[in-house]
């Protein structure tokens, strides 16, 4: 199994009782707790020490009944030591031993510990050492109003240590009503996956890892499917695609283009922006009359292979595509931006086009509402069983909605297990777009975005996306590295270039301004990134 990038402790997601697991093996093999804590433990002090404009006014740490809480009884050792002015308030009578020790002693160094919960709008930076990763249920009904009236009078100014009080480490949602709300979450040893959801985004702040130097043997025991997250760090070492250096045009991907409709005009063009931008050899598109008439005009390099008319009810009318001669010569066709009407109104007249596709050899990457006609049944049968019987590769790149069209029995579940569980289901790789987006391959291989540009999040953007994908796939498919990779239908592929697209958004906010993050610029970003990675 082709594996990107590397299952080490940068890379892999882990769910609380995985980390646990790891934890307890290290114990048993004789490393004492302690000494694990005080890694830990010293690398947050250190961090926080950095910051001396945080810490003018003193901290207060939040101390649990177990490790988390130990955890913040030595970060408050270290500050104290240190020179900053620091309190505890522990909520807890009964305390674990080693977090009863470090209590005793934090007592014995004269740290000051409050008897009485905090006042919200306390001028210390508090430092949410509560509960840490075995959270499975909601605080404490007040614990939850004193953490909501600090966000309330105080915004920014709590830290978290692994995961923030009243957050589910597994799948970022909220246990009760409220968490607590992190400017920063300081993550130990292995991200935890629940952290990374966009659930959980607004409760996390700046999450940083903290390495425990956790060894590769104890690693290597995790399942070989681990979910991997993917950042900047991770693009040199993508999978690439490099045509022969002597290929001329058609042998540097040939893409068919199927996008737009008479109601969404610029999605074909936004499509066949992303499309330029991969490097794809050859170019063609099938859309709508209106757009045909000009294309030339604004990208001449696009051979017209249809000027598609609009169905009766609306949207795109799919027929011709079942032409002789239309699907041939191709490594990979793009379906569905900017097409219109999906399952509320399908149309028997596309079905050859639906049956044509099915049989195409090549790459297929569905978008938008090529995905929602298929639930709709435009293509004549269950969607699944359609793709199950797709004779090449396919690509789904949906949003949360048309994945749920498409999968209603999976829209419930973590994007990390729907995403695997319809890519595993159909055998095709699943694109499945948010804040912190996910891809999961056939082979059960998963992958998330660990950063994103929220300021790019813009209609039209998706459109980009599918057609970067599409020719990226399309040329990679005369590359040796796809062909290796083409039992799970290139999924590593398409998770480099979600990452690729995501760090074109935050380029163009970093270097422009998040204002100037348009669908456009972001392909302009993409044109230089696919030139380095050709």
């Amino acid at each position: 199994m082709f594996r990107w990038p590397p299952p080490d402790a940068a890379h892999l997601l882990v769910r609380s009782e995985q980390m646990a697991a790891l934890e307890a093996e290290l114990f048993a093999s004789g490393l004492p707790v302690a000494a694990l804590m005080e890694k830990a433990a010293l690398q947050i002090s250190r961090r926080l020490l950095a910051q001396p404009e945080r810490l003018a006014a003193g901290v207060l740490v939040l101390v649990g009944p177990g490790h988390n809480g130990a955890d913040g009884l030595v970060v408050a050792r270290e500050l104290h030591l240190a020179g900053v002015a620091v309190r505890i308030w522990c909520p807890f009578e009964r305390q674990k031993p080693l977090a009863a020790e470090h209590r005793r002693h934090a007592c014995w160094l004269g740290i000051p510990a409050l008897t009485a919960a905090p006042d919200p709008g306390d001028s210390a930076l508090w430092i949410d050492a509560l509960f840490g990763i075995g959270q499975h249920r909601a605080p404490a009904e007040d614990l939850q109003t004193l953490l909501a009236e600090r966000q309330a009078a105080r915004a920014g100014q709590l830290v978290a240590i692994d995961v923030p009080t009243g957050l589910c480490a597994d799948e970022g949602r909220v246990l009760g009503r409220v968490a607590a709300c992190a400017s920063q979450t300081f993550c130990l040893g292995l991200l935890k996956q629940g952290l990374v959801q966009d659930s959980a985004l607004a409760w996390v702040g700046q999450l940083e890892r903290f390495d425990l130097a956790l060894p590769a043997a104890l690693l290597a025991a995790l399942p070989v499917n681990q979910p991997l997250g993917l950042s900047a760090a991770d693009l040199d070492t993508a999978p690439r695609s490099a045509p022969p250096p002597e290929a001329a045009k058609y042998g540097r991907g040939r893409l068919l283009v199927v996008a737009g409709s008479d109601r969404y005009r610029g999605a074909a063009l936004l499509s066949l922006l992303g499309a330029s931008a991969s490097g794809c050899g050859s170019l063609r598109a099938a859309v709508p009359a209106a757009v045909a008439a000009g294309l030339w005009a604004v990208q001449p390099q696009v051979v017209i292979e249809a000027a598609l008319a609009e169905r009766p009810a609306g949207g795109l009318a799919l027929a011709p595509l079942a032409g002789p001669g239309v699907l041939d010569r191709l490594d990979a066709v793009l379906l569905g931006p900017g097409i219109g009407h999906g399952p509320a109104c399908v149309d028997d007249t596309d079905e050859p086009a639906w049956r044509a596709l099915q049989d195409f050899p090549g790459l297929l990457v569905l978008d938008a509402d090529g995905l929602n006609r298929l639930a709709g049944g435009a293509a004549g049968s269950a969607a699944t069983t359609w793709l199950q019987q797709r004779r090449g590769s396919t690509w789904l790149t949906p949003h949360a909605g048309e994945f749920s069209r498409l999968f209603p029995d999976l829209a419930g579940r973590p994007p990390l297990e729907a995403a695997a569980a319809a890519a595993g289901r159909c055998q095709v790789s699943v694109l499945l777009k948010g804040a912190r987006t996910v891809v999961a391959a056939a082979d059960g291989r998963r992958w998330q975005l660990l950063e994103a540009a929220a300021a790019a999040a813009r209609a039209g953007l998706g459109d980009v996306l599918a057609g970067y994908a599409a020719g990226r796939g399309a040329a990679a498919g005369w590359g040796d590295l796809f062909k290796h990779d083409r039992s799970d239908g290139g999924g590593g592929l398409l998770a480099a270039v979600a990452l690729e697209h995501a760090q074109a958004g935050l380029a163009s906010c970093r270097e422009q301004g998040q204002g100037a993050a348009t669908p456009q610029a972001i392909a302009q970003q993409l044109s230089g990134r696919a030139g380095r990675v050709a």
